[in-house]
């Protein structure tokens, strides 16, 4: 009987605890070992626009800072201690404790009270591995081209694939990290940082895996819509048919091109990464144009003049459209165009396969098809 009463009246002063926890605020009790002349720490929050400071506060005599606040739905938040920031995520009835050594070159922490925060910590040993690495390989670059006087092809040539290479590591090891952490707010963090326009096939995917979750955050609603916009024409969907005029006026289809390859390339004389492209896009098409595969330039020029001169220049010898409206036109809102160069490559069942190849990923994607 007694044993059963000490029972009781622990689950009793259990519940109490528990039911004296503020449900409406969250708070961050924070600690820090060698703060030197930083006398203030502060509170920021981050919205699906930007990152602004919502609170500061004063570091007590023993190290010591605190804040309580609301938020009606979980959000990241930053700590900004000195020169360095520290990602938190809370929510209403979070009560999240952190700890830092200032003077740790490293800018290490510890967190609890937040299995979110933790998982951010995880994704951000990641980001900053690889931020290290390509911060080393542009030092040695930089220090090397110094040390010649001018920037060097050759060396380029050595330190160009290198950082692809980083990038490409950083970003499977991003899918890796989103694809084990799908139920929490750390994975959407994480996959925001991903090169959208590389990664669009599985940015949608992964959409379609978070639509019933975060209903309450609005970086996550934004994201969400955003997919739900280029998701019909993502690697994977038909490609919606389109008229539009010829260089010479003249109505071109997409469906003219059913049951060949075709890339449609959207690009502008004014655009100077797609003038750089030009060149390999124009190598590529001399390599594989005998063996099947079709380019349709479809220009965001307004003035044809302008656009007749760089079609010559460049020796685009394929067949050029426009509606001459720049992102306004209805070919480009169909796309979804925002930003140049930006291509679609489209199978003979008039599916789009690739997306926003350029350089050498372009010149792989045809050597693979066209083998």
């Amino acid at each position: 009987m007694k044993n059963r009463i000490v029972t009781c009246l622990a689950f009793v002063a259990a519940f109490a605890i528990s039911s004296c926890k503020d449900a409406t605020t969250f708070t961050i009790s924070g600690k820090l070992d060698n703060p030197g002349s930083i006398k203030k720490v502060y509170l920021l929050a981050a919205d699906s626009a930007q990152v602004s400071i919502i609170d500061s506060t004063e570091i007590s005599a023993n190290k010591e800072f605190s804040f309580k606040h609301s938020s009606p739905y979980a959000n990241l938040y930053k700590l900004r201690i000195g020169g360095n920031i520290y990602d938190l995520v809370a929510k209403n009835g979070d009560a999240i404790t952190f700890k830092t050594d200032v003077a740790n070159v490293n800018h290490d922490y510890e967190v609890g009270g937040s299995e979110t925060s933790e998982k951010i910590k995880e994704f951000n040993k990641i980001s900053n591995m690889y931020g290290a690495k390509n911060s080393k390989l542009s030092d040695e670059y930089t220090n090397k081209s110094a040390a010649l006087g001018k920037e060097s092809d050759s060396l380029l040539k050595i330190y160009i694939p290198q950082f692809q290479k980083n990038i490409a590591d950083y970003s499977n090891e991003v899918l890796k990290f989103v694809a084990d952490n799908k139920k929490s707010l750390a994975g959407f963090y994480a996959a925001t940082s991903l090169d959208q326009y590389k990664y669009e096939q599985q940015m949608v995917a992964y959409a379609d895996d978070i639509k019933d979750e975060f209903k309450n955050n609005p970086a996550v609603q934004t994201f969400l819509r955003q997919m739900a916009a280029v998701k019909p024409i993502s690697v994977g969907h038909k490609a919606p048919d389109f008229t539009i005029k010829s260089i010479d006026d003249k109505d071109v289809k997409l469906s003219d091109y059913k049951g060949k390859y075709v890339m449609l390339d959207f690009w502008a004389s004014w655009c100077g990464p797609c003038r750089q492209e030009n060149p390999n896009v124009v190598k590529q098409y001399k390599l594989y144009k005998d063996k099947g595969f079709n380019i349709l330039g479809i220009s965001l020029d307004i003035e044809k003049k302008d656009w007749k001169q760089a079609v010559n220049a460049d020796g685009l010898s394929w067949t050029h459209v426009s509606d001459l409206q720049r992102f306004e036109g209805p070919t480009e809102k169909l796309y979804h165009i925002e930003a140049i160069p930006s291509n679609f490559i489209i199978d003979p069942q008039g599916n789009i396969v690739a997306k926003n190849v350029t350089g050498a990923d372009l010149e792989e994607f045809l050597k693979k098809t066209f083998k």
